[in-house]
């Protein structure tokens, strides 16, 4: 048997505390991790989500955290998971289950307590994996540690089958083979997401706007996101995207999830709003998705115009566009040190300055401002001569 070995939060006063409440209830073996932290843990990754797949029944398990003294927090009742919170570490302990009825977007489970059928109702062959609190490992589908360590996707079962119990598989089964994919996807799999492309159009915008934003965060999306283009699923999310040269050379040059989805953009700030709004991603996000579609910055531009850029647009602005036009070009990003280091100054001068030469509030004010400022970026915000410039602006 495949065993977990130098895991320390296997053996931790806090874990221990949790199998400890949940065996004095149910008895060995009624409670085992299962998913990423088993998966991650044999393949080498960090683990950093608790999961517990569990015998006993939520109310069971709350009940039996509560006498231990352990805090427990109803997150999922309805599902079967209750969070048990033990020396400040969250533990996600979810009764086995089954499907009843699913139709592409929910389910509706029923409790078991059969190891083998709460396997056969998850996604992949690699998360489908269970160990003990010694760190023994449970693999139900008798594939799951030799996909992991193989760097496989595989759906549990048929993959048809499992797409249509929930489409957000579609894109799991692309995050997953960006983070821990090796050689090229798995052919099945591969056919099964082509095959049901358009269920993503029955997701809600932030089930698909997470997931895409975790595979944009893998070490290296491009194998991955070639393949979505390949099997039609790219153009379902992004109608607009006919070439992933961009999209390459800036998923190389940064790891930022963000700039990366930049790329698969229209330089078309208008679109951009739109697909980020549709998307229902925040509105910091949003924000700079439109100003990166504004286009790349050419590596050459000078300093002064990078200052002026920099003064209207913001300094994380500039630097995704200076990023992008590094990437593409395949130069060096100078804009880069300028932008971060230089301190963007504020208008040195305001209404109070107008008022001090006699002027009346008024709309004339905002016309005077509003022309000092265009002079004073124009001259690379020289720091002197403000009351002077004032004045003559000011003159009928």
């Amino acid at each position: 048997m495949t065993r977990l070995e130098n895991q320390p939060w296997l053996t931790a006063p806090a874990t221990a505390a949790v199998f400890d409440a949940l065996e004095a209830a149910g008895g060995l073996d009624c409670a085992r991790f299962v998913g990423g932290s088993v998966r991650n843990a044999l393949v080498g990754r960090p683990v950093d989500d608790f999961d517990i797949a569990t015998r006993l029944k939520p109310e069971d398990s709350m009940a039996a955290l509560k006498a231990a003294g352990i805090k427990v927090v109803p997150t999922g009742l309805a599902h079967g998971t209750v969070t048990a919170v033990s020396e400040k570490k969250p533990y996600e302990v979810t009764t086995l289950r089954k499907d009843v009825e699913t139709d592409g977007r929910h389910a509706v489970v029923a409790f078991t307590d059969d190891w083998a059928e709460d396997a056969a109702r998850r996604d992949f062959r690699l998360n489908a994996l269970y160990a003990d609190r010694t760190g023994a490992i449970f693999d139900p589908t008798g594939q799951g540690v030799d996909d992991a360590l193989a760097g496989r996707v595989v759906f549990v079962g048929d993959a048809n089958t499992r797409i249509e119990e929930d489409y957000l598989r579609i894109l799991r089964f692309f995050r997953f083979f960006a983070w821990y994919g090796r050689a090229e996807p798995d052919p099945e799999g591969l056919a099964a997401c082509a095959a049901h492309a358009e269920g993503l159009t029955r997701l809600s915008a932030e089930r698909v706007s997470k997931e895409l934003l975790k595979l944009l965060a893998a070490p290296d999306p491009r194998p991955s996101v070639h393949a979505m283009a390949d099997a039609g699923v790219l153009t379902r999310l992004f109608p607009a995207v006919a070439d992933l040269t961009a999209f390459d050379a800036i998923a190389q040059a940064s790891d930022d999830p963000v700039l990366r989805l930049s790329a698969l953009l229209p330089d078309d700030p208008a679109a951009v709003a739109g697909i980020a709004q549709g998307l229902r991603l925040p509105k910091v996000m949003e924000v700079r998705l439109v100003a990166a579609a504004y286009g790349p910055l050419d590596p050459a531009t000078d300093a002064k115009t990078l200052r002026a850029l920099t003064y209207r647009l913001g300094k994380q602005a500039v630097s995704d566009r200076s990023q992008r036009g590094a990437a593409l070009s395949g130069d060096a990003a100078p804009a880069l040190a300028l932008i971060e280091d230089w301190p963007v100054p504020r208008m040195p001068v305001g209404g109070h300055d107008l008022a001090k030469l006699g002027l009346d509030p008024g709309p004339e004010h905002g016309r005077i401002l509003k022309a000092f400022e265009a002079e004073w970026i124009a001259e690379d915000f020289p720091t002197d001569g403000h009351a002077e410039r004032l004045r003559r602006l000011a003159r009928p």
